[in-house]
């Protein structure tokens, strides 16, 4: 069974996108600063999937 849906993979696809024309920001309202780091933007991609509705696992806690 996949691990990630069709609908979450096309979210991280499109933060990718952002990510590497140098678009994608931190934070809410524009505030934040360029994300610099890849694994902060695919976690900022499943984020916006998991709000979206779409079938990701939950964060793994400490």
């Amino acid at each position: 069974m996949a691990k990630y849906s069709k609908k979450s993979q096309d979210k991280v696809e499109k933060v990718m996108h952002e990510y590497k024309g140098g678009k994608l920001k931190s934070g809410k309202g524009g505030k934040g600063g360029k994300v610099k780091s890849r694994k902060q933007a695919i976690a900022i991609g499943l984020s916006e999937a998991r709000k979206a509705g779409a079938k990701v696992p939950k964060k793994k806690s400490k």
